[in-house]
């Protein structure tokens, strides 16, 4: 499997996805600890990919999205952006909107 497939599947998986440096639990970056706050709050499952622990995959996701930064948020595989953009979208209720159908966390 292609590094390009490995992210499609992951992708492809998962409805909310954010590349991310570390763990929801150990972020290793204000930004990735920023989007997680963020979607903590809009309560919905989404997954996460380490990219520290892959430097293939990091790099795949760089060019795969052509955005250069993480985290990266993907909602139903399109890249929305980074924590800026989130931040952003979670201010002006651009987020819940694209979330309302994703059933909440149990």
């Amino acid at each position: 499997m292609t590094t390009e497939d490995r992210i499609r599947d992951m992708l492809g998986k998962n409805r909310v996805f954010l590349f991310m440096k570390g763990t929801p639990q150990q972020p290793q970056c204000g930004f990735s600890m920023r989007a997680v706050s963020i979607l903590r709050a809009l309560d919905v499952p989404y997954a996460t990919f380490d990219i520290l622990t892959d430097p293939e995959v990091r790099q795949g996701v760089k060019d795969f999205a052509n955005w250069q930064t993480f985290p990266q948020l993907w909602i139903d595989q399109q890249l929305v952006g980074g924590s800026d953009i989130m931040m952003e979208m979670w201010e002006q209720g651009e987020l819940e909107d694209m979330v309302k159908d994703i059933p909440k966390s149990a």
